[in-house]
């Protein structure tokens, strides 16, 4: 993996301070030409979910790589179109959005994906066959690596049955609605393979449902190692086993379909780093406790999902270990890392949470009035901020009002 030294990293908090993120855009071009070399026996495409970090620069870094973008919001679609991707390289995937918005984003010329049928019926009625679109089911299948990230289940709010099916045909032959796809995600952290080959083997049933149908979108949820020893999806075999699974299918359908997929946290969750500087030591009757200086304003997951993230002292890697818990500083339980051993901490280490790229600054806040931090790039050895300041921000300097 192309990780940034410890020497890099705290030369990057000194120049620009902390708690800073930084993003390494080699990593990202590993991973992202790790999926396409996977798939390369496919006629695939790949479109990277921005809600993970949609930062305007890591837009356009992608791009530059030959990816194309899926948004789940018109104001993500539009960050896509000015990062400048193509409109036929934006795919919209809402939820519980009003129609109101999705004829706003109509009008921007983008793929539709519906996953309701409400909607799905007043798109067709409005729109008939002028605009295609594709449809969302929910292939009640339970994946992931958390119950929270899992979306394909029967209880999920994502998507339409597939028991609906009658139902989202007689919406399809009324209206004239043209589809052209259809969607499935089971939801993140997926280890085993056989999920997406289920899920695949669902859409193939599904598909005979529609005479014009040009791909099948298998969604994402490739797992990346947080922990030491972790292991990521095995997307070598999976491409392997997607393309013969196609292949038999066009051989029996005489119908070539392309393969569509989302990564979002493959792409950039390893790519980015967390620098904060610990505060304070603090011994209690129970636990030594190293307060830093961020909190779930910052990096919520370990607190949303008790995820783990790994932790180095990059201030002092040789020292000898001892076990801290690594807490925020923001006026709320926000614990990072119970009972975590790293080289002993003193007051004014910096510390590296890794795997932070992924919906770390991108669900961050001003929780306590406190700033996000600032984002960096490090492109071809050169490092360069992408995002120093927000709305709020400028508010406390007195430029808005």
């Amino acid at each position: 993996m192309n990780h940034l030294s410890h020497e890099t990293l705290a030369n990057l908090a000194n120049q620009y301070g902390t708690p800073l993120y930084v993003y390494n855009a080699e990593s990202i071009k590993t991973q992202y030409e790790k999926l396409t070399n996977a798939f390369s026996s496919c006629n695939a495409k790949f479109f990277y979910a921005c809600k993970s970090l949609t930062n305007i620069n890591v837009l356009r870094y992608v791009k530059s790589l030959g990816g194309s973008l899926d948004c789940v919001s018109v104001n993500e679609v539009k960050l896509g179109l000015i990062a400048g991707f193509a409109k036929e390289e934006i795919l919209y995937t809402p939820n519980c959005v009003d129609f109101e918005e999705i004829l706003e984003v109509k009008e921007l010329g983008v793929n539709i994906n519906l996953d309701n049928i409400s909607i799905l019926e007043q798109f067709g009625n409005k729109f008939g066959g002028s605009y295609p679109i594709c449809i969302r089911l929910n292939p009640h299948i339970l994946a992931g690596g958390n119950y929270k990230i899992s979306t394909g289940h029967i209880d999920s709010k994502f998507g339409i049955s597939i028991h609906q099916m009658r139902h989202i045909e007689r919406i399809v032959k009324t209206t004239n609605l043209r589809v052209e796809g259809i969607h499935m995600h089971t939801g993140s952290e997926i280890k085993d393979i056989n999920v997406f080959l289920e899920g695949l083997e669902v859409m193939f049933s599904m598909a005979t449902h529609f005479p014009d149908l040009k791909y099948i979108d298998l969604g994402s949820g490739f797992k990346v190692p947080y922990q030491p020893g972790d292991k990521e999806t095995d997307v070598n075999l999976l491409g392997q086993k997607v393309a013969e699974a196609f292949a038999q299918y066009e051989t029996e359908t005489g119908k070539k379909l392309q393969v569509w997929f989302e990564p979002g946290k493959f792409l950039v969750s390893q790519c980015g780093y967390l620098i904060v500087k610990a505060n304070v030591i603090k011994q209690t009757t129970s636990a030594v406790f190293v307060g830093v200086n961020s909190g779930f304003n910052h990096l919520i997951r370990p607190m949303m999902y008790d995820s783990y993230h790994h932790i180095e002292n990059i201030s002092n890697a040789e020292g000898t270990p001892r076990i801290y818990n690594v807490v925020g500083n923001i006026c709320e339980t926000d614990t990072f890392a119970w009972d975590r051993t790293l080289p002993e901490v003193k007051e004014g280490d910096y510390l590296a949470f890794y795997n932070a790229g992924a919906y770390g600054f991108e669900m961050s806040s001003n929780f306590n009035s406190r700033l996000r931090p600032a984002e960096v790039m490090v492109e071809n050895g050169q490092a360069r901020v992408i995002r120093r300041s927000d709305v709020f921000e400028d508010l406390l300097r007195g430029q808005v009002i």
